[in-house]
């Protein structure tokens, strides 16, 4: 698996010296190896792969993994392709060393223009030298200019069988369709907490070193699912700790704080005990803990509390550790969703605010004085119970809604009209009665004859309207094709001919501006519901924002008002009764 050391003995850092060097050592990509294998056992190769993946998750050295298999000939020389390529055949001993002549790398990132693309391909059409195939490793492929995945796409369309392309990206959506299509796409997959602990383990047995297992398990978070990254950070917790890896040097190496102290600090956050909350943070960034890292160690809390409380068996996965086991269980048996959900809201926006602050740590202290304050705050549903309690009023069906963004909204039934008959069946025979004007505006609403509907209630007055002739006032937007599409639509849906009289002119008040008019006389009968002037009371800046009627089965009859408030920011459901 190790890369050889050169001949001066120079250190030869981890994550280059532990490379995966065969499909056995990638952690993580059994989708991929199994692939592979089956075109290989049953010689049905593509002619070109793209890999795509999160930074350091192991795209390049799949590449060159994928190069050798494709060219290995074995101890003896006489092998072919092979899923186990052995490592010691002069193809396999160059395409490690980054030497071979027939396996060409070229790094987009650096080299994008066509004219790039067209120095390397030009060799397309030889064969080659000393292997079995011709390959190209594009690495960083999306970053190729227009004009050079033109260039590569005349290749990729009709490749000779002698070439095999393998391209490698972090943003495979910024790589055309036309080359996507072209591919047989392989997706790696960030490296899971036990992965990365198993390949930490490896190279601390091979190394001959000591680790505290809990000083691995915090660079295994920190790598997010990087093998390279893993690498790295072991390489420098190495490092600092003189050989080993220690707890404490990790910590103050990554700038972590003691994860029983964000415990803690959690803990007093829902309480609201402010104080303590201040005093905590001050000594943890004393220690030299970062803010940011503070702050998403609270989210990542937030989000173990919450799982906890809805599947109380995640936490018996083995990535979480006993502390985070007690912890969990305990905050989910005493903190609701409600609650969470709100500190996590206010956690991840307080992200952004860390990132522009002069001083973050100040920045930090309001964020958490802001969610101490607001998580001892009482839930919508106990303001709202409370008022109605406290207001002495009669029971009345509620159900609370949120409007988009910034909104309490509130609905409250109330008489409507009985639904209408002659829509209970959607079919030809149900439209045939049509006699006043609301049957033919439920018509146009019914068969979604949308822009007539409009111009019908914005754009003209109705005087009469009886069965089989309408008599209108027009504006000058509507023409004559207007009225010849509601002779043929009232022919259509009745079986019969119109009559309409039109008269050209200033409308008057159009059908829009009475329903609107209807609106707001309805609004201001509301107003006057004792439980309504509780609400607005109680949400001061609140208005009625909208008014729906909803028909249900078993009354037919319903009337819901939306109260929106722009001071208060949640979202509820009550559809129970009160039984005061």
């Amino acid at each position: 698996m190790a890369e050889d050391e050169n001949k001066d003995n120079q250190y030869v850092i981890l994550a280059r010296k532990y490379r995966p060097q065969t499909f056995e050592d990638l952690l993580g990509q059994d989708a991929l190896v199994q692939t592979l294998t089956n075109a290989i056992k049953n010689n049905r190769l593509h002619h070109a792969y793209i890999l795509t993946g999160i930074r350091g998750v192991g795209k390049t050295s799949t590449a060159r993994i994928i190069a050798k298999a494709l060219n290995c000939t074995g101890i003896d020389g006489k092998g072919g392709p092979t899923v186990h390529p052995c490592g010691v055949c002069e193809n396999c001993k160059a395409i490690t060393a980054g030497r071979h002549i027939d396996v060409l790398e070229l790094d987009a990132a650096s080299r994008t223009g066509v004219d790039d693309i067209r120095e390397i391909l030009d060799g397309v059409r030889y064969k080659p030298t000393n292997a079995r195939y011709k390959i190209y490793i594009i690495d960083e492929v999306h970053m190729l200019s227009k004009n050079a995945f033109n260039a590569l796409l005349k290749t990729l369309e009709e490749p000779p069988s002698h070439v095999k392309f393998i391209f490698a990206t972090t943003e495979i959506r910024k790589v055309p369709v036309t080359i996507l299509s072209r591919c047989q796409r392989f997706d790696l997959q960030r490296l899971r907490i036990d992965e990365l602990m198993k390949m930490f383990h490896k190279i601390i047995a091979a190394e001959g070193l000591k680790a505290d297992e809990e000083a691995l398990q915090l660079l295994a978070r920190a790598a997010d699912g990087s093998a390279r990254d893993a690498t790295s950070l072991l390489d420098q917790a190495i490092s600092l700790g003189v050989g080993n890896v220690k707890l404490d040097v990790v910590k103050n190496m990554i700038g972590l704080a003691d994860k029983t102290q964000n415990f803690e600090l959690f803990e007093h956050l829902v309480a609201g005990n402010t104080d303590k909350v201040l005093a905590l943070l001050d000594s943890q960034y004393k220690n030299g803990a970062n803010p940011i890292t503070i702050l998403q160690d609270l989210i990542n809390i937030t989000h173990l509390a919450a799982k906890t409380r809805i599947i109380p068996s995640s936490v018996d996965d083995p990535a979480v550790s006993e502390e985070e086991k007690e912890f969990a269980k305990r905050m989910a048996g005493s903190v609701s969703i409600a609650i969470l959900s709100k500190i996590w809201q206010m956690m991840i926006k307080g992200i952004s605010e860390l990132q522009i602050a002069p001083q973050q740590i100040d920045a930090l202290e309001m964020i958490l004085i802001r969610i101490a304050y607001a998580a001892h705050l009482p839930t919508p549903y106990e303001i709202l119970n409370d008022v109605k309690k406290n207001s002495n009023l009669s029971p009345l069906k509620a159900n609370f809604v949120l409007p988009p963004q910034t909104a309490a909204a509130r609905e409250i039934s109330s008489p409507a009209p009985k639904k209408p008959a002659l829509f209970e069946q959607n079919s030809p025979e149900s439209f045939k009665n049509i006699k006043t004007i609301e049957d033919f505006i439920r018509y146009l609403e019914e068969t979604k004859k949308l822009l007539v509907l409009y111009s019908f209630k914005n754009d003209l007055s109705v005087e009469r309207f009886e069965d089989g002739f309408i008599e209108m006032t027009v504006s000058e937007k509507i023409n004559q094709d207007y009225v010849l599409s509601l002779h043929k639509i009232l022919e259509k849906a009745t079986g019969k001919k119109w009559k309409i009289d039109i008269r050209r002119g200033n409308p008057g008040q159009t059908l829009a501006q009475k329903e609107n008019a209807k609106t707001e006389e309805e609004k201001r009968n509301i107003m006057e519901y004792p439980l309504v002037k509780a609400i607005m009371a109680e949400f001061k800046g609140a208005k009625i924002e909208t008014l729906t009627r909803k028909f249900t089965e078993e009354t037919e009859e319903e009337d819901s008002s939306s109260f929106v408030t722009e001071e208060n920011d949640f979202n509820y459901t009550d559809n129970n009764e009160d039984e005061d």
